[in-house]
C-alpha cells in the first residue's frame, strides 16, 4: 500500500506545471502559447527571461527528486524506485492538472537522477553543462546527455529494473524532442545565447 501510495504522489507531484505557475505568478504569457508551445524551463527563458527560467527550472527538478528522496527514507526497493521516477517523469510530461500538457521532461529526469543517485545525476548533469558550453545548443546537450544516461546508471547503480527505468525515460524524452531533432537536422535549431534575455 505505501509503496502504490508513493508511486500515485510522484505522479501527482509531477503533475504540478512550475513552467505555467510560474508564468501565471510573474505575470508572463502561457508557455503552452508562447515561443515553442512547451511548458519547459527553456522556453520559460525564451518568453520571460533568466530569473522565471530558473525557477522552473528548479521547481520541475525538484518534482523529480522530492519522490526519489521520500522512496530512498522508506527504503525501498529497486523496482519501486523505478516505478517512482517513472511517474514522476510521467506527471510532467501528461500532467493531470493542466490537460495533460506538458514539458520535455530534461529537467524532471535530472531531478530522479540525483535523487537516485548523486553520482548518476551529477553525470548527466556535467555532460549537458559540457555539451551547452560547447555547442550552445540546449536540446541537442539534453539529448546527448539523456542518451547516455542509462550508461550512467548501470556504472554507478547496475540494477536492471532501474537501467531499464532510465532507458525508458531516454526513449521517452528522445521521441518528445522530435521537433528538435528536425530543426537540428535541418540547422535551424535555436542557439541558447540567443533566447537569453536580462
Amino acid at each position: 500500500m505505501i509503496d502504490s501510495l508513493l508511486v500515485i504522489a510522484a505522479y501527482l507531484l509531477g503533475s504540478i506545471s512550475s513552467a505555467i505557475i510560474v508564468c501565471r505568478v510573474m505575470g508572463l504569457p502561457d508557455p503552452r502559447t508562447q515561443g515553442s508551445n512547451n511548458p519547459g524551463a527553456t522556453n520559460v527563458l525564451r518568453i520571460g527571461g533568466k530569473k522565471a527560467a530558473a525557477v522552473t527550472l528548479v521547481g520541475d527538478a525538484l518534482k523529480g527528486l522530492i519522490p526519489m528522496l521520500l522512496a530512498h527514507a522508506l527504503d525501498a526497493s529497486p523496482l519501486v524506485l523505478a516505478l517512482t521516477g517513472i511517474a514522476a517523469f510521467l506527471g510532467h510530461l501528461y500532467p493531470v492538472f493542466f490537460g495533460f500538457r506538458g514539458g520535455k521532461g530534461v529537467a524532471t529526469a535530472m531531478g530522479v537522477q540525483f535523487g537516485l543517485s548523486w553520482m548518476v545525476g551529477a553525470s548527466v548533469a556535467g555532460v549537458w553543462l559540457f555539451m551547452a558550453k560547447v555547442l550552445n545548443v540546449s536540446s541537442l546537450a539534453a539529448l546527448v546527455s539523456m542518451i547516455l544516461a542509462p550508461l550512467f546508471v548501470w556504472i554507478f547503480w547496475p540494477s536492471p529494473e532501474l537501467i531499464i527505468m532510465q532507458s525508458v525515460m531516454s526513449l521517452i524524452l528522445i521521441w518528445r524532442h522530435r521537433s528538435n531533432i528536425r530543426n537540428l537536422l535541418s540547422g535551424e535549431e535555436g542557439k541558447i545565447s540567443k533566447e537569453v534575455k536580462e
